[in-house]
């Protein structure tokens, strides 16, 4: 099957994505090539349930999988010593102040991967998305140092995680703790984490359809 170029260049439409029921089955939700890593483009994106997803030399790939991975609100899990270790208050956790330098340890090199997704262009992307105010960010501090944290964005009361970081124990799980149970973003009714994983798993993260994720995204935008 061919997969749809989006096109790009001023005259482009920012908001021509084929319907995600169009994705593929292998690999799982590829949906799209091309485009451009404009500010429309990517609202639309985060608006029909779609995100950017490549690597350096490669075109810009658009993907939309099934099943999609979220965290709810009542489903989060932390041990009791996790939490009771989270209320000690042994790292202090702030909301939006350090944006690009949360973005920055998350596109860091890490030692169970190759390179990043996160490469310039995107990291540029992000920059506009935050500074249009749907961008945020968590940081999870000790001291002064800045040890974890997560970005993503947020819409009516749907929230996108993009990637998260960790240099101190525990420090990412207290961020997505952050905006599940504080709900430091606003209140939200899921958090995308559009892949699984067996560590997102064991914090209480659900497989939904895409029937049901674009379901509960349209829900959740009204709210916009």
């Amino acid at each position: 099957m061919m997969l749809p170029f989006l096109s790009e260049g001023p005259q482009a439409d920012p908001t021509d994505f084929p319907p995600v029921r169009q994705a593929l089955r292998e690999p799982n939700g590829l949906l799209a090539v091309g485009g451009d890593l404009s500010l429309p483009r990517l609202l639309a994106a985060y608006e029909r349930g779609i995100f950017p997803w490549y690597s350096a030399g490669d075109p810009i790939l658009w993907w939309a999988p099934d099943p999609r991975t979220v965290l709810t609100p009542e489903r989060f899990h932390l041990s009791r010593s996790l939490d009771k270790w989270r209320r000690q208050g042994r790292y202090r956790i702030t909301v939006d102040q350090a944006f690009a330098e949360v973005v920055a340890g998350c596109a860091a090199p890490r030692a169970d991967q190759d390179g990043t997704w996160i490469v310039p262009a995107l990291f540029d992307a992000f920059l506009a998305v935050f500074h249009a105010g749907y961008g945020h960010s968590v940081e999870v501090w000790q001291d002064d140092r800045l040890v974890g944290g997560l970005f993503g964005a947020r819409f009516g009361r749907a929230a996108f995680g993009e990637s998260m970081f960790s240099r101190a124990p525990n420090a990412s799980k207290f961020a997505l703790a952050a905006i599940l149970r504080d709900q430091v973003w606003g209140p939200i009714d899921f958090l995308d984490c559009q892949f699984s994983t067996a560590h997102l798993l064991r914090l209480g993260a659900q497989e939904w359809s895409r029937t049901r994720f674009m379901h509960r995204l349209k829900l959740a935008m009204q709210d916009i």
